[in-house]
């Protein structure tokens, strides 16, 4: 793979990770339109590497919090605010977990990454985010969270799995749905995304240990830093759009998109 092109895919994936336009869409479509390599699993492990990075520095005050519920749970403290972020966090992630051990076992993953499914799960679910954030309430707050929401936003997480769904946009989608304002359902939604990048870059570890040479390693620097620098800026600025715009740019995109895909599918 050329310096370009390993340029090119960690920077969309960093943009798209976490704006509700799907990273995996993007990354499943990227070589084919760049008429490249797949970018192998070490460069997967890489940028995600980068985009946990990347969120993890935007969003530090809540990460010293998990922290610290993280040390509260452990001395049997479980009842403080910060414990209770920690495991509405885990409870929200255990579906996604089970659902993609599943789908990585009968196979499943590998047949759903098509061109058609991307295409119909860009357009279907833009309109599910747009319909969300048009007709949810605007009520609740990241404070408000509580085990029912975790447990359907988690849910709604995995539905995530099948390409062109997008984590970021189907998690916003469930937190509108369940009465959360665009901002705070958004930082659910982007905490929920620091145990799951975990979660798969872990699992992508396990598979591709063994595997990587000097060269390898090196692009996969060079991913990392990328993903990193482009989903921190793309972070930052869907943030502080929010105050403002609410998720329509993206649904019209994503519609759009998901209407050529279909078109190139089936002609």
């Amino acid at each position: 793979m050329s310096l370009f092109e390993l340029a090119i895919l960690a920077i969309v994936q960093g943009i798209t990770e976490f704006l509700p336009i799907s990273s995996s869409g993007h990354l499943i479509i990227l070589p084919s339109l760049l008429r490249a390599a797949d970018q192998g699993l070490a460069l997967d492990v890489a940028v995600h590497v980068g985009t946990l990075g990347a969120v993890m520095l935007f969003f530090r005050a809540e990460v010293a919090r998990m922290k610290q519920g993280c040390m509260d749970i452990l001395s049997r403290k479980a009842s403080t605010a910060d414990a209770r972020l920690v495991i509405l966090l885990v409870i929200a992630t255990i579906p996604v977990i089970v659902v993609g051990f599943l789908l990585k076992v009968t196979g499943l993953a590998d047949a759903l990454r098509s061109i058609a499914v991307i295409g119909w799960t860009m357009l279907i679910f833009g309109l599910v985010l747009y319909w969300a954030d048009q007709r949810g309430p605007t009520g609740k707050t990241e404070g408000e969270w509580n085990l029912r929401d975790a447990v359907i936003m988690g849910l709604w997480q995995a539905v995530a799995l099948i390409p062109g769904t997008s984590r970021s946009g189907i998690t916003i989608t469930a937190s509108r749905m369940l009465g959360y304002n665009r901002e705070d359902g958004a930082r659910i939604a982007m905490l929920m995304s620091i145990p799951t990048i975990l979660a798969s870059g872990a699992l992508l570890t396990l598979d591709v240990i063994g595997e990587a040479d000097w060269q390898t390693l090196k692009d996969a620097g060079i991913g990392a830093a990328l993903a990193f620098v482009s989903a921190y800026f793309a972070l930052a600025l869907m943030m502080r759009l929010l105050r403002t715009v609410s998720f329509t740019p993206y649904v019209v995109y994503r519609v759009i998109l998901g209407a050529v895909l279909l078109i190139v599918a089936y002609t």
